[in-house]
């Protein structure tokens, strides 16, 4: 085991949280030093934009915020100081411009990852930021320095401040595999247990039509929740059957919702409208019509447009006698009811809740039983859903623990000078 000199700041997590973190303690004339258990830096950061980087979202301010559910209060505070207007601006000073598409997201002009985190890292290295990678940490001797196993056999460092952004527990074969929790609950951090977030939801659905239908996109369709309180109204977009269940943006937009409710109850059922063009007195009517020789299935195909997965998904949750009644039938295009078993595993999911709840950090994000070590990104308990709302606030978090970092060692070293 190697002993390294002692270090002014150590960051652990190179994703965009600890990479924020570096360049806001070395703004302040901080040294840094990052450690990254890969190969490199921003992998999830990478593979979150291989089909275009959702970096932010043009939202307003008071819908931005929002986004965030219960922890809206505390990450409004992290967006005081580095909102998306501002993470828009520091994209453009490393020579990437965006643009807001239709939906109101922000992308890189050429929607690449790439090109941003290249530039970035570039100009972190150009600024004395000195980076370890293959270095993952496995937490703190009895001495309270930071150990790591490296390809050259375990190494502690010993830092005077340290920005812990380990990320949660999803994606766990990029780096974020949430190993950090005992040892960090070990020096008595108050921590939430990780949970799936923007997730998929698990389904009993039958064999032949899980076969049948696996990756079909269900569109358009709208979503209604009824089971979850104050979500009464039906949103719209588009999901995607899988082979275990449901999934998609649709279903990620209520997924902290629908895990509660899980949570609380043991499932949770929402309702579909495969049908959101037409109202239910007008598909009524048209389900009345006489179909002489034709199918049900070609019935539903030509007098209310129902065809391919949406006609599956009526013969997997009706009786066939229930087709032969139209007002049952509309009924049911207009309110399919499906339950929830359980979210997928977290592994799977695109990001995770729980983490170091805020009542165990100060606002520079420091914790409050371990002074000088302060966390950043997902590591922290909040959530919230895809749009450019995940990586604002991690980049925000890492700014402002960055910053916290170098205020407590410029004190220390004040204290010290003065003693």
């Amino acid at each position: 085991m190697s002993l390294a000199p002692s270090l002014r700041l150590a960051i652990v997590g190179g994703g965009p949280a600890g990479l924020m973190a570096a360049e806001s303690a070395r703004a302040a004339g901080i040294d840094v030093d990052v450690f990254e258990g890969k190969g490199s830096v921003g992998r999830k950061f990478l593979i979150a934009g291989k089909g275009g980087l959702n970096l932010t979202h043009s939202e307003a301010r008071s819908p931005f915020v929002d986004r965030y559910g219960d922890r809206r209060e505390d990450v409004a505070r992290w967006l005081s100081v580095f909102d998306a207007d501002a993470l828009r601006d520091w994209a453009r000073g490393l020579g990437v411009d965006t643009f807001v598409g239709s939906s109101g997201r922000v992308f890189p002009t050429d929607m690449k990852a790439a090109p941003l985190l290249r530039a970035w890292v570039r100009r972190l290295r150009e600024s004395g930021v000195r980076f370890h990678v293959h270095h993952r940490c496995t937490g703190w001797d009895a001495d309270g320095a930071l150990c790591f196993d490296t390809p050259s056999g375990p190494q502690i460092i010993r830092a005077q401040a340290v920005v812990l952004a380990l990320g949660g527990g999803s994606w766990p074969q990029l780096g974020s595999d949430g190993a950090w929790l005992p040892w960090l609950a070990q020096r008595g951090a108050d921590i939430a247990p990780l949970q799936a977030a923007n997730c998929g939801f698990e389904i009993a659905w039958s064999e032949i039509f899980a076969q049948r239908f696996a990756g079909h996109p269900l569109k358009p369709v709208k979503i209604l929740c009824p089971e979850i309180p104050g979500d009464g109204r039906w949103l719209q977009g588009e999901c995607v059957i899988s082979e275990t269940g449901i999934e998609g943006s649709l279903i990620y937009a209520r997924s902290a919702r629908l895990r509660e409710q899980i949570n609380a109850e043991g499932s949770a059922v929402i309702h579909l409208d495969l049908a959101p063009g037409r109202d239910l007195d007008r598909l009524t009517n048209d389900l009345a019509r006489p179909r002489g020789g034709r199918s049900m299935t070609d019935h539903l195909r030509r007098v209310a447009g129902i065809e391919g997965v949406k006609t599956g998904l009526l013969y997997e949750t009706m009786s066939k006698a229930a087709f032969s009644d139209p007002a049952t039938l509309a009924a049911t295009i207009k309110s399919l009811p499906l339950t929830l078993q359980r979210p997928r595993p977290i592994a799977e999911t695109i990001s995770s809740a729980g983490g170091v709840r805020f009542s165990a950090l100060d606002p520079a994000l420091m914790l409050r039983h371990v002074p000088g070590v302060f966390c950043a990104g997902e590591m922290i308990d909040w959530e919230a859903p895809t749009g450019g709302y995940l990586l604002t606030a991690c980049f925000a978090s890492g700014k402002i623990a960055g910053a916290g970092a170098a205020d407590y060692l410029s004190a220390r070293s004040a204290t010290h000078d003065r003693a």
